[in-house]
């Protein structure tokens, strides 16, 4: 069986995402690792980072940046308490 996808997506405060999956579950992913470096590091921006987007199958930013799709699915908190 293939891994949901993402289907919706809206950014929230302390750089997390809630992403509606399209087998219903509600996650939130934690982006804050993930920005380093000039690449990912313009994620900083929080008027940047609140232009994600669902490309198909995940999210992505204007400039391309993306979460692979497993770990955007397997490491999403999906208990429905986003921890802050």
């Amino acid at each position: 069986m293939l891994r949901p996808t993402a289907k919706k997506v809206y950014p929230k405060d302390d750089y997390f995402l809630e992403v509606e999956f399209t087998d219903g579950e509600i996650g939130y992913f934690d982006v804050k690792p993930y920005i380093k470096g000039n690449w990912f590091g313009m994620l900083r921006n929080k008027s940047y980072f609140e232009r994600v987007i669902i490309n198909g199958i995940t999210v992505e930013w204007p400039d391309g940046q993306d979460i692979c799709p497993d770990d955007l699915y397997y490491l999403s908190k999906k208990d429905g308490v986003l921890a802050m």
